[in-house]
Protein backbone atom coordinates (compact mmCIF):
# COMPACT_ATOMS: atom_id res chain seq x y z
CA UNK A 1 0.00 0.00 0.00
CA UNK A 2 1.47 3.71 -0.81
CA UNK A 3 2.14 5.15 1.95
CA UNK A 4 -0.15 8.27 1.36
CA UNK A 5 -3.20 5.75 1.39
CA UNK A 6 -5.06 4.74 4.05
CA UNK A 7 -5.90 1.72 5.56
CA UNK A 8 -9.72 0.73 6.20
CA UNK A 9 -10.56 -2.48 6.76
CA UNK A 10 -14.13 -3.93 7.35
CA UNK A 11 -15.25 -6.72 9.13
CA UNK A 12 -18.10 -9.19 8.60
CA UNK A 13 -20.31 -7.73 11.78
CA UNK A 14 -19.27 -3.49 10.62
CA UNK A 15 -20.29 -4.54 7.09
CA UNK A 16 -23.68 -6.42 8.43
CA UNK A 17 -24.28 -3.40 10.45
CA UNK A 18 -23.48 -0.94 7.87
CA UNK A 19 -25.71 -2.88 5.30
CA UNK A 20 -28.91 -3.14 7.55
CA UNK A 21 -28.47 0.66 7.68
CA UNK A 22 -28.63 1.14 4.18
CA UNK A 23 -31.50 -0.64 4.60
CA UNK A 24 -33.36 1.78 7.55
CA UNK A 25 -32.35 4.99 4.87
CA UNK A 26 -33.87 3.47 2.16
CA UNK A 27 -36.72 2.56 3.71
CA UNK A 28 -38.34 5.96 3.23
CA UNK A 29 -37.65 5.65 -0.83
CA UNK A 30 -39.41 2.13 -1.72
CA UNK A 31 -41.01 0.41 -2.00
CA UNK A 32 -39.08 -1.36 -4.54
CA UNK A 33 -40.16 -3.78 -7.29
CA UNK A 34 -36.56 -4.94 -7.68
CA UNK A 35 -32.99 -4.83 -7.33
CA UNK A 36 -29.96 -4.98 -9.30
CA UNK A 37 -26.72 -6.14 -6.90
CA UNK A 38 -23.77 -4.87 -9.29
CA UNK A 39 -21.56 -8.01 -8.97
CA UNK A 40 -19.16 -8.79 -7.18
CA UNK A 41 -19.12 -6.48 -4.31
CA UNK A 42 -22.51 -5.92 -4.74
CA UNK A 43 -23.86 -9.07 -3.79
CA UNK A 44 -23.79 -9.49 0.01
CA UNK A 45 -25.00 -6.14 0.65
CA UNK A 46 -27.88 -6.91 -1.75
CA UNK A 47 -28.67 -9.75 0.44
CA UNK A 48 -28.83 -7.77 3.75
CA UNK A 49 -31.11 -5.47 2.18
CA UNK A 50 -33.44 -7.62 0.19
CA UNK A 51 -34.15 -8.90 3.14
CA UNK A 52 -34.74 -6.01 5.25
CA UNK A 53 -36.71 -4.59 2.52
CA UNK A 54 -38.39 -7.60 1.33
CA UNK A 55 -37.47 -7.34 -2.61
CA UNK A 56 -38.23 -10.71 -4.06
CA UNK A 57 -36.92 -9.84 -7.21
CA UNK A 58 -33.10 -9.88 -7.70
CA UNK A 59 -31.40 -9.30 -10.61
CA UNK A 60 -27.55 -8.77 -11.28
CA UNK A 61 -25.58 -7.06 -13.67
CA UNK A 62 -21.77 -8.02 -13.81
CA UNK A 63 -19.62 -5.13 -14.57
CA UNK A 64 -15.55 -5.90 -14.48
CA UNK A 65 -13.45 -2.68 -13.30
CA UNK A 66 -10.51 -4.07 -11.09
CA UNK A 67 -7.75 -6.41 -10.98
CA UNK A 68 -6.77 -6.43 -7.85
CA UNK A 69 -5.96 -2.74 -6.80
CA UNK A 70 -6.00 -1.26 -10.34
CA UNK A 71 -8.79 -0.16 -12.34
CA UNK A 72 -8.84 -0.46 -15.42
CA UNK A 73 -11.12 -0.97 -18.63
CA UNK A 74 -14.93 -1.39 -17.80
CA UNK A 75 -16.48 -4.67 -19.27
CA UNK A 76 -20.08 -5.48 -18.56
CA UNK A 77 -20.27 -9.53 -18.55
CA UNK A 78 -23.58 -9.43 -17.82
CA UNK A 79 -26.07 -7.20 -18.48
CA UNK A 80 -29.72 -6.77 -16.91
CA UNK A 81 -32.27 -8.79 -17.28
CA UNK A 82 -35.10 -7.74 -20.18
CA UNK A 83 -38.13 -7.88 -17.34
CA UNK A 84 -36.04 -5.65 -14.49
CA UNK A 85 -34.92 -2.66 -17.56
CA UNK A 86 -38.82 -3.04 -18.59
CA UNK A 87 -40.67 -3.23 -15.06
CA UNK A 88 -42.94 -1.00 -14.01
CA UNK A 89 -42.12 -0.40 -10.52
CA UNK A 90 -39.25 0.94 -8.87
CA UNK A 91 -35.99 -0.40 -9.27
CA UNK A 92 -33.41 -0.07 -6.37
CA UNK A 93 -29.53 -0.84 -7.65
CA UNK A 94 -27.25 -1.97 -4.73
CA UNK A 95 -23.35 -1.62 -4.75
CA UNK A 96 -20.56 -2.15 -1.76
CA UNK A 97 -18.58 0.72 -3.23
CA UNK A 98 -18.94 3.76 -5.35
CA UNK A 99 -14.90 4.75 -5.66
CA UNK A 100 -14.46 7.00 -9.19
CA UNK A 101 -17.95 6.65 -10.59
CA UNK A 102 -16.74 4.63 -13.48
CA UNK A 103 -19.00 1.39 -12.73
CA UNK A 104 -21.70 3.58 -11.14
CA UNK A 105 -21.78 5.70 -14.85
CA UNK A 106 -22.25 2.48 -16.73
CA UNK A 107 -24.91 1.19 -14.77
CA UNK A 108 -26.54 4.38 -14.14
CA UNK A 109 -26.99 4.39 -18.18
CA UNK A 110 -29.03 0.88 -18.25
CA UNK A 111 -31.63 2.19 -15.61
CA UNK A 112 -31.42 6.34 -15.57
CA UNK A 113 -34.42 6.12 -13.11
CA UNK A 114 -33.57 3.66 -10.74
CA UNK A 115 -32.83 4.97 -6.76
CA UNK A 116 -28.71 4.01 -6.67
CA UNK A 117 -27.72 3.02 -3.27
CA UNK A 118 -24.05 1.85 -1.94
CA UNK A 119 -22.85 1.09 1.44
CA UNK A 120 -19.80 3.08 1.19
CA UNK A 121 -18.73 6.38 -0.85
CA UNK A 122 -16.04 8.02 -2.16
CA UNK A 123 -15.89 11.91 -3.11
CA UNK A 124 -15.41 11.54 -6.95
CA UNK A 125 -18.44 8.99 -7.36
CA UNK A 126 -20.49 10.18 -4.45
CA UNK A 127 -23.20 12.46 -6.60
CA UNK A 128 -23.90 9.40 -9.04
CA UNK A 129 -25.90 7.54 -5.74
CA UNK A 130 -28.87 8.28 -3.82
CA UNK A 131 -28.54 7.05 -0.91
CA UNK A 132 -25.07 5.61 0.74
CA UNK A 133 -23.79 5.21 4.42
CA UNK A 134 -20.31 5.96 5.23
CA UNK A 135 -18.19 8.61 3.14
CA UNK A 136 -14.15 7.71 3.04
CA UNK A 137 -11.24 9.69 1.29
CA UNK A 138 -10.16 9.19 -2.32
CA UNK A 139 -7.24 7.64 -0.91
CA UNK A 140 -8.51 5.31 1.44
CA UNK A 141 -8.47 1.80 0.00
CA UNK A 142 -11.49 -0.06 2.20
CA UNK A 143 -10.68 -3.91 2.60
CA UNK A 144 -13.78 -5.91 2.76
CA UNK A 145 -14.20 -8.90 4.79
CA UNK A 146 -14.07 -11.35 1.82
CA UNK A 147 -10.93 -10.22 1.30
CA UNK A 148 -9.35 -10.41 4.32
CA UNK A 149 -8.27 -12.88 6.55
CA UNK A 150 -6.36 -13.27 10.52
CA UNK A 151 -2.57 -11.85 10.06
CA UNK A 152 -0.64 -9.45 12.27
CA UNK A 153 -1.39 -5.54 11.52
CA UNK A 154 1.84 -3.12 12.10
CA UNK A 155 1.43 -0.27 14.29
CA UNK A 156 0.39 3.14 12.42
CA UNK A 157 3.72 4.95 13.79
CA UNK A 158 5.68 2.58 11.21
CA UNK A 159 8.43 1.81 14.36
CA UNK A 160 8.63 -1.53 16.54
CA UNK A 161 6.23 -2.47 19.06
Amino acid sequence: MDAKNKSFPVSWDQFHRDSRALAWRLTEEGPFESMVAITRGGLVPAAIVARELNIRTVETVCVQSYQHKNQGDLTVLKSISEKVLRGKGKVLIIDDLVDTGATARVVRAMLPSAHFATVYAKPLGRELVDTFVTEVSQDTWIYFPWDLEVAYAPPIHGGDD
